[in-house]
């Protein structure tokens, strides 16, 4: 039998049942499931496992207590590398998925190619640049950080342009609620009701924008054009600038449909292909229904493997 305690390499038994390519929640919740079946899996990151929750201060929708991200990676990391069952593949990257009849291959980087029965999907989002939307204006090369991956003392005292509206403003202040620091958040109409939560925070202040284009971003001083939405423009500095436009999708190429915005919906793919956690959709990014969709998806794979009966559609996104 083939070895199947937890390590890395650039190895892996090819006797496998589930390959899982992404260790956030969802693969690892995903792995988790499938040893509690039975199931061998291997786990592809090109990271450490729940890279993203450690980035975050403040939790207040998961269920156990914790009410950090470090906190929750720890725990599930922890779990994860205790299943004996799951082989972890850290520090690899699948640069390509193919689906056949009878089985699912992830080729990594090193040219190393894993076989299995099923694959799950979990690669997840990675952030909108400001290239990438049409209602900013900058450099092609400007690259600007996500606002929760701020740390407080980077915050502290300093004047901050956020461009977009998306939810983890939210998270960041209440990660640090005694942080001294002014959100200048710039959004579209379509951001308007993400700011809810913080439209009565003090320590921001609201741009609903037609247009934004960033005239300056040298050493610690950014300056933009914000043209309102009746067509008023004015100038706005601050000491720094960060993005929560949202995210895209980061699959991998190969044998994964896509919808227009680059999402892989469960419904309509390969049948020896599912997707579970951020990568289903733009409106499900929850850290709780990217665990639930894991287990779920590892599920789907043991009924099928094992022909247990009819198995349902898997659930829309």
């Amino acid at each position: 039998m083939a070895d199947t305690s937890p390590r890395t390499g650039s190895s892996a038994p090819q006797d496998i049942d589930l390959i899982i390519i992404g260790g956030g929640p969802a693969g690892c919740a995903a792995a988790r499931m499938a040893a509690s079946v039975g199931m061998r899996s291997v786990l592809v990151e090109p990271d450490t496992l729940c890279r993203n929750l450690y980035r975050i201060g403040a939790l207040n929708n998961v269920l156990g207590g914790h009410t950090s991200g470090p906190a929750l990676a720890e725990a599930i990391t922890a779990e994860l590398k205790s299943t004996e069952l799951c082989r972890l593949e850290l520090g690899r990257h699948v640069v390509e998925l193919r689906a056949e009849d009878d089985h699912v291959a992830a080729i990594l980087e090193t040219g190393t190619r894993l076989t299995a029965r099923y694959a799950v999907v979990a690669t997840g989002v990675g952030p909108l640049q400001p290239r990438d939307v049409s209602w900013i204006t900058a450099p092609s090369s400007l690259t600007l950080s996500p606002l929760w991956q701020l740390d407080a003392d980077d915050a502290e005292g300093r004047t901050l342009l956020v461009l977009g509206g998306d939810r983890p403003i939210g998270t960041f202040l209440r990660a640090h609620p005694t942080t001294d620091t002014r959100l200048l958040v710039a959004y579209p109409a379509a951001d308007a009701y993400k700011t809810d939560e913080i439209r009565d925070e003090p320590r921001v202040t609201l741009l609903p924008v037609e247009h934004l284009t960033v005239l300056s971003s040298e050493g610690k001083v950014v300056t933009a054009e914000v043209v309102s939405r009746d067509g008023a423009s004015r100038t706005v500095t601050a000491t720094a600038a960060y993005v929560s436009i949202g995210n895209a999708p980061t699959a991998p190429p190969g044998d994964l449909n896509r919808d227009a915005d680059g999402f892989c919906p469960p419904t309509g793919q390969h049948s020896r292909v599912l997707v579970a956690g951020d990568l289903r959709s733009g409106r499900f990014q929850r850290i709780m229904t990217a665990l639930g969709s894991g287990s779920e998806a590892a599920l789907r794979a043991y009924y099928a493997a094992r022909e247990l009966g009819s198995v349902p559609p898997p659930l829309s996104s």
